[in-house]
């Protein structure tokens, strides 16, 4: 144990932080986080976080520049004031999609967040569903990274499943995600085949699996722009589903991710609260929000104390 526990947040996710040192008993450290005039990030501390074991909360959601930037800057701030030692907690890591060359002079900015990140002081992160597990590898620290699927199997097998329900994959990419959960739930697994034409639009191909008069659960990591899920939730109907319903991490959520959902088959999507939604995205009837805050005040207290956290995501294997 590295000091006396201090939890720190920025302007990414108030409502997570403060959920989340609920779920501890432990207040939120004081801290004035804003901009200049010139929109340059200001942090000024108000406790002291010398010898203390600090958690700064602070996805790099969007605004992803200014979150990340706001984490770096409290991380060299807890450095500068003697901190024990200090911890990222990244509900949501940023830059993830961007994890390998995919073109001739392309960076792997995945790569560049990470080696910033512990540039700033950070000597652990604490993450979640990683979109590419090899980002881990980036880091010369460790990186704790948590899967969301126990929260989103409880909620699945307390409202969702039924006798005729079937898993699906979005893509070929998320096929061993989506057997995952069809293992855990007792249940066949049905893969979309896609096409992806450019950046952030994709072109349902067909439906590897039978679909025809099932309950269909799409299963995903993260939604975006919506494309991809929505583009499948119309495969699965096409194919003769009975009825869709979504499941994801990572509510993103951006461009025409709102009209998209608008118009979709879904009768349910649920994502957790990693990344907070935009008040008309909050407001589509058919959004479920799921809180992973007790997830992580366990992992945060596990560190804490320097206790095993694998009994957190023994499920995500």
């Amino acid at each position: 144990m590295h000091g006396e526990m201090v939890l720190v947040t920025g302007t990414a996710n108030p409502k997570l932080a403060a959920s989340i040192a609920g779920c501890l008993g432990h207040p939120l450290a004081a801290a004035n986080v804003g901009r200049f005039s010139d929109g340059e990030t200001r942090v000024e501390l108000g406790q002291n976080v010398r010898g203390r074991d600090v958690f700064i909360i602070q996805p790099s959601s969007a605004p992803a520049n200014d979150n990340l930037m706001e984490l770096l800057i409290m991380a060299e701030a807890c450095k500068r004031s003697s901190a024990g030692r200090i911890t990222a907690v990244m509900p949501y890591f940023g830059y993830a999609r961007q994890d390998r060359k995919v073109a001739p002079r392309a960076p792997i900015t995945a790569r560049l967040v990470a080696d910033l990140i512990q540039a700033s002081g950070v000597e652990r992160v604490l993450t979640m569903d990683l979109h590419a597990g090899q980002i881990q590898g980036f880091f010369n620290i460790p990186v704790d990274n948590l899967y969301a699927q126990p929260v989103l199997l409880k909620y699945i097998r307390e409202n969702l499943l039924t006798d005729d329900t079937i898993i699906v994959s979005p893509d070929a990419g998320g096929t061993e995600r989506a057997r995952s959960y069809a293992k855990y739930l007792g249940r066949e697994i049905a893969i979309v085949d896609k096409r992806r034409q450019r950046a952030n639009e994709s072109e349902v191909m067909n439906v590897v699996g039978d679909v025809k008069g099932r309950r269909c659960i799409l299963i995903d990591d993260m939604i975006d722009t919506a494309g991809t899920l929505t583009k499948a939730g119309v495969a699965l109907k096409e194919q003769g589903a009975k009825s869709v319903f979504a499941v994801a991490t990572h509510p993103v959520l951006s461009g025409k991710a709102h009209s998209r959902l608008e118009q979709s088959v879904f009768e349910e999507l649920c994502v957790t609260d990693c990344i907070p939604l935009r008040p008309e995205l909050a407001a589509l009837p058919m959004l479920k929000v799921l809180s992973v805050a007790d997830l992580f005040a366990q992992a945060i207290r596990s560190i804490h104390f320097n206790d095993s956290i694998s009994r957190l995501f023994v499920e995500g294997g």
